[in-house]
């Protein structure tokens, strides 16, 4: 896959991703946790047919990559959804964006010991754009707690999927988070909706519903998937300022309302803070200069011919003394 390829996927996945909240209001009066156990179900099955008809060597899983898949289901996808959810429910759609969207910086500061300056100040630059477009929001504590969880749990759904990857590849991970988050799911909506989590959709719902388990979910979890490890954590985090530019161009499309001033400014600024992250870093060109070796030193020179000076003057008393002797 070219770098141009990849850049495009990244692109692509945060840009679906972003389309999600326009969506959400065909299915915005279907039981919450019910629509997710669903949208991971079909997901799965979706990914798992694909994974099938590859007919490529069946991954050995360990112990340990059972346990981060487990880990990747919890935090990425259903904490991630909860996080989101309960926090939209305090403070509406804006203060969760605005947390989201600092997402880039934190993943730019956590992949490397030593974050390199330009990288920081692109995912800076992309926080500032995304926070433009969404705005600043409002709500109490509760609702600010639910969104730096959700932050936590993006951030968690990429680090914890790069082990993976290598062994399963973007389908496989995909295909086994999706699946291990349907019963994580059930079990919480059953707590919280009882048996009224589950209901027969409506036509408009059933669209939605199939559009999150189709394109949000496997296409946009294959894209990511397939970028992260090529991009790298640090860079590919950069995208996720994307996810509001979608959300703006959805709305557009499918009649919400046009942008504003600010939202074009803000996706114009994110643009740039992507590019700025993903250009080449410059080599570090050291210019050699050779010194000659140093000479003797004339003070050196100077005393040794003094010495030599002496010596003569010597030998020549010597050889006087010994001729008035004589």
């Amino acid at each position: 896959m070219s770098r141009g390829t990849t850049v495009a996927a990244a692109a692509g996945a945060m840009f679906l991703v972003g389309t999600l909240a326009a969506v959400s209001g065909l299915i915005k009066d279907y039981p919450l946790y019910g629509g997710q156990t669903v949208r991971y179900a079909v997901a799965a099955l979706i990914m798992f047919a694909i994974v099938r008809a590859r007919r490529g060597p069946r991954a050995h899983l360990t112990v340990r990559d059972y346990g981060l898949l487990v880990a990747l289901a919890l935090t990425g996808l259903v904490l991630f959804n909860v996080c989101v959810i309960e926090s939209t429910r305090g403070a509406g759609p804006a203060l969760v964006g605005t947390m989201l969207a600092t997402v880039p910086l934190v993943m730019a500061v956590l992949t490397s010991r030593r974050p390199r300056p330009r990288l920081v100040v692109a995912a800076a630059v992309v926080v500032a754009g995304a926070l433009l477009a969404v705005g600043f929001g409002g709500g109490g504590v509760g609702a600010l707690l639910w969104a730096v969880g959700a932050v936590g749990c993006e951030v968690c759904f990429s680090l914890l999927a790069l082990p993976l990857l290598p062994k399963l590849g973007a389908v496989g991970v995909t295909a086994w988070s999706a699946a291990l988050a349907v019963p994580l799911l059930l079990v919480t909506g059953l707590a919280i909706d009882g048996a009224d989590m589950l209901r027969v959709p409506t036509l408009p719902e059933a669209l939605g519903l199939a559009y999150l388990a189709s394109v949000v979910t496997c296409g946009a979890f294959f894209l990511w998937y397939t970028a992260l490890p090529r991009l790298g954590p640090g860079r590919a985090g950069l995208f996720a300022g994307v996810i509001p530019v979608g959300a703006i161009t959805t709305g557009t499309v499918v009649g919400l309302g046009l942008p504003s001033g600010a939202e074009l400014a803000g996706a114009a600024i994110v643009v740039c803070g992507i590019v700025a992250g993903l250009l080449p870093d410059r080599p570090v060109r050291v210019r050699v200069v050779q010194v000659p070796a140093d000479g003797p030193d004339e003070h050196e020179d100077q005393g040794r011919d003094d010495e030599e000076d002496a010596d003569d003057a010597d030998r020549d008393k010597g050889h006087d003394s010994s001729r008035i002797g004589v």
